[in-house]
């Protein structure tokens, strides 16, 4: 595998978990018992940290990259094991 393409297989593990960490250890205004900004929306979050964000999602992605290289250079899981649809009919079952 070239490393153009781990790097691209990385990127997207890395906006996939970042995405998917966004709502955790976010408290807004009224869960922190502070005042609310005239014209700020309830929902918005107080203790929003980005740094600490990319910093968990950087750990994540190399987790996840480097299991799926690996996959990929030893052959655990393979398409042929999570194929579960039904063989046509007329066609050799393997």
């Amino acid at each position: 595998m070239q490393i153009t393409s781990i790097a691209a297989i990385y990127f997207l593990f890395w906006v996939m978990s970042a995405f998917m960490m966004l709502p955790f250890g976010v408290r807004t205004a009224d869960e922190a018992g502070e005042a609310t900004v005239p014209g700020q929306a309830e929902s918005a979050p107080v203790n929003f940290r980005p740094g600490k964000l990319a910093l968990r999602a950087t750990v994540i992605a190399a987790v996840f990259t480097a299991l799926f290289v690996t996959n990929y250079n030893y052959g655990w899981v393979t398409i042929a094991d999570i194929d579960i649809l039904p063989k046509p009919p007329g066609t050799l079952a393997n």
